[in-house]
């Protein structure tokens, strides 16, 4: 019989399936200008690329948001594991651009069905009277995942062999690690959800209506700050900036990214009603800075850009993720988790073709100019609602799972 591992392992194999989520999340972003110059595609096609990913996503957390309520956080986290390896060996063997466009509906598919069970097996797997604990984890793991995508990625399109093949066998063989860790997980992780699964759109428990609106609002923004950087970033570095090198572009994401994380350890001791406050603040500044480094055509402007806008998605997911993992009971948290994830990964395909539309038809710095005060009124409006719905109501007690 095989043996399980311990609550703290648990917890941190849970934490390297989200940072490995965002990691094949991000992985292409520094390979979609090299896609534009070898199958001559316009930034409207790159744009579609990335958003197959969430469109395919948001599909996956209609049907089964709450699978992981119903079967366990393992299984779950083994069946988007599973599909993320699929993805990305397409990506690795992709002769054209339709190979890597079936490779991105499969990451979307496996990101849908292990990052809302992930995130719930670490507010489970966290010392008691710690919940808090795991929302600032998942933002940071979230936010190693991008960072190791875009600098791992950059560093092998630049100076390594096969420039858009490498990247992603390097992620299938961190993938299959992740994989075999996670298959020791606990088998059993009750939750006391009713009845058998079946298809549904995720179920917001009674009573956190208006927690649940503030918390995917404030997810929406920090996710559609994120797709224009993605979806954007190393086209923004290579076309308004003048760089060609594939690992300056890609560190451009990759310090947003690591500000993310930065920031997270630092504000988990903060209640979420503040947190998400200063997310709205520090979007508006990174969205302002964004647009005036395209204007200006200054990478300094971009840096800064890149740690504002850093710094706000950070605070906007932490302070949404902690709302609505610390009061959704148990049995429904799988299924409130992936119904925030599901409108902010929906917004985030919106965002992305929008952006990409824009950049084709109108050029890339006319994009930014519209993105950026679209992403700045969405953080200030999660920040307006967490302020005028006041203080929020204790999170749930729940006695510790024996594992």
């Amino acid at each position: 019989m095989v043996s399980t591992l311990g609550r703290r392992a648990s917890f941190q194999v849970a934490a390297a399936v989200t940072g490995v989520a965002l990691w094949t999340s991000g992985a292409p972003s520094v390979t979609y200008p090299l896609y534009g110059e070898q199958w001559h595609l316009t930034p409207a096609v790159t744009t579609a690329i990335f958003a197959v990913y969430p469109a395919v996503l948001v599909a996956v957390l209609v049907v089964a948001g709450d699978l992981s309520d119903h079967i366990g956080r393992r299984k779950a986290i083994l069946l988007g594991l599973g599909a993320n390896l699929v993805g990305t060996l397409l990506f690795a063997v992709a002769p054209d651009v339709g190979w890597v466009f079936v490779g991105r509906a499969f990451m979307g598919v496996g990101v849908g069905l292990s990052m809302s069970p992930s995130t719930a097996a670490m507010v489970e797997f966290s010392p008691a009277g710690q919940a808090k604990r795991a929302s600032s984890t998942t933002t940071a793991s979230t936010a190693a995942g991008l960072v190791l995508a875009t600098l791992v990625g950059g560093a092998l399109i630049e100076y390594a062999p096969f420039p858009t093949h490498l990247n992603f066998w390097v992620l299938t063989v961190v993938i299959t690690a992740v994989l075999g860790a996670a298959w020791l997980l606990p088998r059993e992780s009750p939750t006391g959800a009713a009845g058998p699964w079946r298809p549904r759109i995720p179920f917001i428990p009674k009573g956190l209506g208006v927690l649940f609106a503030t918390a995917a609002l404030a997810v929406t923004a920090a996710y559609a700050s994120g797709a224009l950087m993605l979806s954007l970033g190393a086209n923004i570095a290579q076309g308004l900036i003048g760089s060609d090198n594939a690992l300056v572009n890609g560190s451009v994401i990759a310090l947003s990214a690591a500000v993310i994380g930065l920031v997270a350890l630092w504000a988990k001791g903060f209640s979420s009603r503040a947190v998400i406050v200063a997310g709205g603040v520090a979007t508006a500044v990174g969205m302002a800075l964004l647009v005036l480094s395209s204007a200006e055509h200054s990478l300094a402007l971009l840096v800064l850009a890149s740690i504002g806008s850093g710094a706000g998605y950070s605070l906007l997911f932490l302070g949404g993720l902690t709302l609505i993992s610390t009061h959704a009971p148990a049995h429904h948290r799988g299924g409130a988790l992936s119904a925030v994830y599901l409108v902010g990964y929906l917004m985030q395909g919106v965002v992305a073709i929008g952006l990409g539309l824009l950049a084709t038809s109108s050029g890339l710095r006319f994009a930014i100019d519209v993105g950026g005060p679209a992403v700045t009124l969405l953080g200030l409006a999660a920040l307006v609602l967490v302020v005028a719905t006041g203080r929020t109501p204790a999170p749930v007690r729940e006695p510790a799972v024996a594992r």
